[in-house]
C-alpha cells in the first residue's frame, strides 16, 4: 500500500513535551539534571553537583574526595521528601547513578532537537492509488493503513478493516504498555545491579576476614614452634654446659696433679745431684714416699666412653611435618563459627607442644 504525506495542526505533542520536561528538572538547581544521582533509600533524584553542595553544607567538616585524610561518611536531608540520607566514607560518590533517567534525557534532548512541522501543519498521509483519498481505516488482513476506495474497489476489497482511529488506539494503548513494561523491568535490573554490586563488596569484606583469620591461626602455629624449639634448644643448652663444667674441672685437677708432679721430679732431681751421701739420704726418703703418693694419686676420675656425644637429643618431626601439610578447611564450617572439636591445626599445636620422649629418656 503506497500513501503519500499531508500535514495537519499537531494535536498534545508540545503539552506531553513539557510535562516530560518537568520530571526532569533538577529540585535544588531546577534546571534538568545532570549526571543524576539516587537517593537512597527514598529513590528522588538529584544532580550529583546538587547533593554534593547539600550534603557539604550539612557536613561542613567532611573531607572532599581526594584528600589524603580518611573520611567517616555523613548525612543529610532530601530536599523534595525531607527523609534523611546516610552516606558512607565516600561521600555522594558513593552513591547509585540512576541510568534510567539519563537515557530518558539523552532521548528528550534528541527529541527537542528535531526540527517539527508548525504547529498549525500536521502529516497528514494520503492514498497514492486514489489521489484525494485520506487513509482512514485499517486493513486487518494485510496488517496496513489504507483508504475507502482501496476497500471497495482496490486491492483490499475482499480483505477485513476496522477504523484506522480504532487500531490507532488499540496499538498505541499495547504500546504503551510495552513500555511501562519495559520501564518496570528496566528498574528491577537496576535494583538487581545495585544489589549484585553490594554482594561484590560483601564477598570482598568476608575474604579479607577469613584471610586474617587464616593468618593469625598460622601465626599461632608459628609461635608455638618458635616457642618448643626455644625450649628444646635450651634443653640441649643446660646438658652442654653440665658436661662442659665437669670435663674442665677434671682438666683442672688433671693440670693441678700434673703441675706437682712436675715440681716433685725436679725436686727428685736436685736431690740425686747431692753429692754428700748423708745428705742425699736424708732427703731422698721423703722424695720417694712423695713419688709414691703422686703415682698412686695418678689414677684420677675419667669421663666414660662417648661421654662426649650429644646424639641422644634426637626429634622426630615427620608425623608433625605430614600433619602440617595436611590442614585444611573443615567442610561445612564457615568462619570462626564452624571451628567445633579438633582441628589438624589443633593437633599440630599439640604435638609441636610436647617434648622428645626419646630424648629425655637418653639423657637420663
Amino acid at each position: 500500500m503506497n500513501f503519500a504525506l499531508g500535514f495537519k495542526p499537531l494535536l498534545g505533542e508540545t503539552n506531553a513535551m513539557d510535562s516530560l520536561e518537568k520530571q526532569l528538572i533538577c529540585p535544588i538547581c531546577l534546571e534538568m539534571f545532570t549526571k543524576p544521582v539516587v537517593i537512597l533509600p527514598c529513590q528522588h533524584n538529584l544532580c550529583r553537583k546538587c547533593a554534593n553542595d547539600v550534603f557539604q553544607a550539612s557536613n561542613p567538616l567532611w573531607q572532599s574526595r581526594g584528600s589524603t585524610s580518611v573520611s567517616t561518611g555523613g548525612r543529610f536531608r532530601c530536599p523534595s521528601c525531607r527523609h534523611e540520607v546516610v552516606l558512607d566514607r565516600h561521600g555522594v560518590y558513593g552513591l547509585q547513578r540512576n541510568l534510567l533517567v539519563e537515557n530518558i534525557i539523552d532521548l528528550y534532548k534528541q527529541e527537542s532537537a528535531r526540527p517539527i512541522h508548525p504547529k498549525s501543519e500536521q502529516q497528514q498521509l494520503m492514498c497514492e492509488e486514489h489521489g484525494e483519498e485520506k487513509i482512514n481505516i485499517y486493513c486487518l488482513t494485510c496488517e496496513t493503513p489504507t483508504c475507502s476506495m482501496c476497500k471497495v474497489f482496490g486491492a483490499h476489497k475482499d480483505c477485513e478493516v476496522a477504523p484506522l482511529q480504532n487500531v490507532y488506539k488499540r496499538q498505541k494503548t499495547e504500546l504503551s504498555d510495552g513500555i511501562a513494561m519495559l520501564v518496570a523491568g528496566n528498574d528491577r535490573i537496576q535494583a538487581l545491579i545495585s544489589q549484585l554490586e553490594e554482594i561484590c563488596r560483601t564477598i570482598e569484606e568476608n575474604g579479607r576476614r577469613q584471610k586474617q583469620h587464616l593468618c593469625d591461626k598460622f601465626d599461632t602455629l608459628i609461635a608455638i614452634l618458635e616457642e618448643r624449639k626455644k625450649d628444646l634448644v635450651q634443653c640441649i643448652g643446660r646438658e652442654q654446659d653440665q658436661k662442659l663444667g665437669h670435663v674442665r674441672s677434671l682438666i683442672r685437677r688433671h693440670g693441678d696433679h700434673l703441675e706437682g708432679a712436675v715440681k716433685l721430679v725436679e725436686a727428685a732431681i736436685h736431690s740425686m745431684e747431692e753429692p754428700q751421701m748423708a745428705v742425699f739420704l736424708q732427703s731422698s726418703k721423703e722424695v720417694f714416699e712423695k713419688i709414691t703418693d703422686t703415682a698412686k694419686a695418678s689414677n684420677i676420675e675419667r669421663t666414660e666412653h662417648g661421654y662426649e656425644s650429644m646424639d641422644h637429643f634426637i626429634i622426630n618431626t615427620d608425623d608433625v611435618a605430614d600433619m602440617l601439610r595436611t590442614i585444611d578447611f573443615q567442610p561445612g564450617c564457615q568462619g570462626e563459627e564452624g571451628e567445633e572439636g579438633s582441628t589438624p591445626e589443633d593437633g599440630a599445636e599439640d604435638l609441636a607442644a610436647q617434648p622428645s620422649t626419646e630424648g629425655e629418656s637418653a639423657r637420663h
